[in-house]
């Protein structure tokens, strides 16, 4: 983790979503801190964390938002999308119900957040493998409908969170860095580029253009 007065380059917002107790806070405690409490109990509200890494030799403040899953808080946690550059969107493999609910998930997540999110579909609690209830392949076929990123996980057991992470931050700087080197302000003929519609991601003078060429996630 950076030291305090270290500079930094890039701070890219994240934000964790999908159904209470699917293990979202657990997932940003292990990130943050490597840390896991079985004692966890439900977010109030919203929390955010930081840390940063290395990516590419310059220096990124992931600041993750940990958004409460619980349905009357949605109104709520609805205004902590904006700005969000990066989403995890969180159901766990022992739950049917809480794989069911992601396509609202996203519909919410999309209609709230920039067209240009990089989203991550996350399958957390793998060290319960013997209670799974959401097959890979379900959850694999869901993903590349939506044109999502896709991994299992186990804060538990730290197994894929870091890898999770880190593969939405370093595509986040990609299409920064590729935004930059092209640096075009011209949309693709759909109408005005940006007229005003950018999104600064709390930081050190990053903006994002909101017209996305190219940069589609994996």
């Amino acid at each position: 983790m950076a030291a305090g007065g270290e500079k930094i380059d890039y701070v890219f917002k994240v934000v964790l979503i999908g159904d209470s107790a699917v293990g979202k806070s657990q997932i940003l405690a292990r990130f943050a801190h490597n840390e896991f409490s079985l004692d966890s109990k439900a977010t109030i509200g919203v929390e955010f964390q930081t840390r940063t890494l290395v990516i590419q030799h310059k220096s990124v403040k992931a600041q993750i938002w940990d958004t409460a899953g619980q349905e009357r808080y949605r109104a709520v946690t609805s205004a902590y999308y904006r700005g969000a550059v990066g989403a995890l969107l969180v159901y766990d493999i022992t739950k049917s119900q809480s794989f069911d609910h992601i396509p609202r998930w996203l519909e919410e997540l999309r209609s709230h957040a920039d067209k240009n999110i990089v989203i991550m579909l996350v399958g957390n609690k793998t060290d319960l493998e013997d209670q799974r209830a959401v097959t890979t392949e379900d959850a694999s076929e869901l993903a590349q409908k939506e044109n999502l990123s896709f991994l299992e996980t186990s804060a538990l057991e730290a197994t894929n969170v870091e890898t999770a992470f880190q593969t939405v931050l370093t595509e986040i700087f990609n299409i920064v860095n590729r935004k930059n080197l092209v640096s075009e302000p011209q949309g693709n003929g759909n109408g005005p580029a940006l007229s005003g519609k950018t999104i600064v991601v709390p930081g050190p003078a990053l903006v994002i253009p909101k017209n996305k060429m190219c940069c589609q996630t994996s």
